[in-house]
């Protein structure tokens, strides 16, 4: 599936040359607005990073720019983040005006590997130092790789789904899994974690296997419309390993057409406001937390020493699945979240501000399940009787 995206970016890509001069005249500054455009920097010496999109999940328009913005802040070092907007031809050619214009480092969140390869590659010509952020660039030669345990990820996901049924008392469902975009490596790693559960339930006759099928580019509008197909074909599906929030979003709207929403149990990952939400409403089974402030805090670290001329020491080591070289990895563990421990995301670590996720009718279900102050609000109500 990887390898159909060739004759698609290798047209992308031949636009980069026409497009490289057009962004040189941009606002100079430290960040990019996000809005795809990146300036010149003026020749400043700075860490670039780019970001995919905004639309296979809100955490790169939200959290990621935040948490990397303050961590160069913090070490007094100069960040110019842009953000590609799910333009590939356009993540190239970012790429390239960073690394013409005084970038010292340069950090990466893929769309896909063929054009992070090609961005990587224009890194090298300038012998720029590389991270690969969050996604692993196949045969990219990175020099770094910052991300999580992605296998774990997905292995998160199906145990989740599995207890949900198991309490459900369903017997023998068809499950659905809806997958990422077959051209993130990340996709392919989450299915190898889910799968092994799945596959032994599969095996042993307690469910069954039902459609199987990748989202391109992680749309929840491509999610929409493949659910829906599937839901037409197998009317029975009871689960479903939906691969992200906004995945499993999409399928949460189709169900509720069917008045099936809160009965067949959807997985997700990234621990978005969305799941969250669909988690108090009883939606959504669970989400994969995965703190992108750690993350975020781990990629600046490396690449500020990066940035100081140091070599940073990096003891584990992932290999890449297509070069077969061993790239510096760091590992970060992800957490599963339901509504038992809700609060480990809004209260614990803050990632999603409360106020934000108890707005309208969630205000009562946060009530209801004591999400962040309403737990120590209620108490002290009842002290002060």
């Amino acid at each position: 599936m990887r390898k159909k995206l060739l004759a698609i970016a290798a047209v992308g890509l031949m636009a980069t040359a026409t497009m490289t001069a057009c962004d040189d005249s941009g606002d100079s500054g430290d960040t990019g607005s996000g809005s795809g455009n990146t300036s010149s920097g003026n020749g400043k010496a700075r860490v670039g990073v780019i970001l995919p999109d905004t639309e296979s999940s809100t955490r790169w328009k939200n959290e990621d720019p935040k948490y990397l913005k303050a961590a160069f802040d913090e070490a007094k070092v100069p960040v110019e983040i842009v953000n590609a907007q799910g333009d590939r031809a356009k993540f190239v050619q970012i790429a390239e005006s960073m690394v013409n214009s005084g970038v010292k480092v340069l950090i990466i969140a893929n769309l896909d590997s063929i054009s992070g390869k090609a961005a990587l590659e224009k890194a090298r010509a300038k012998k720029v130092p590389t991270i690969d952020y969050d996604r692993l660039t196949l045969n990219g030669g990175a020099d770094y790789y910052v991300s999580f345990d992605n296998n774990k990820v997905g292995s998160l996901q199906a145990y989740g789904l599995i207890k949900c049924l198991e309490s459900k008392g369903v017997q023998n469902p068809v499950i659905a899994q809806l997958n990422g975009s077959p051209s993130d490596n990340n996709a392919h790693l989450f299915k190898e974690g889910y799968d092994v559960p799945l596959n032994e339930k599969y095996d042993a006759a307690e469910f069954t296997k039902g459609p199987d099928q990748w989202v391109e580019d992680w749309d929840p509008d491509n999610a929409t419309k493949i659910f829906e197909q599937m839901l037409s074909q197998a009317p029975n599906i009871r689960g479903v390993l939906a691969a992200n929030d906004g995945i499993g979003d999409a399928v949460i709207k189709v169900l509720r057409k069917k008045k099936l929403n809160g009965i067949v149990p959807v997985t997700g990952q990234d621990a978005t406001v969305e799941g969250l939400q669909n988690l108090l409403t009883g939606e959504q089974c669970m989400t994969v937390y995965k703190a992108t402030k750690l993350e975020a805090v781990n990629a600046a670290n490396l690449a500020v020493k990066l940035f100081n001329n140091e070599k940073p020491t990096v003891s584990n080591t992932l290999k890449d699945p297509e070069s077969g070289a061993y790239v510096p990895f760091v590992s970060l563990p992800p957490e599963a979240i339901t509504l038992e421990n809700i609060n480990k995301v809004v209260a614990e670590d803050k990632y999603i501000p409360q106020a934000t996720l108890c707005k309208g009718k969630y205000l009562a279900l946060c009530k209801q399940h004591e999400v962040g102050t309403f737990v120590k609000a209620d108490k002290d109500e009842d002290q002060d009787r």
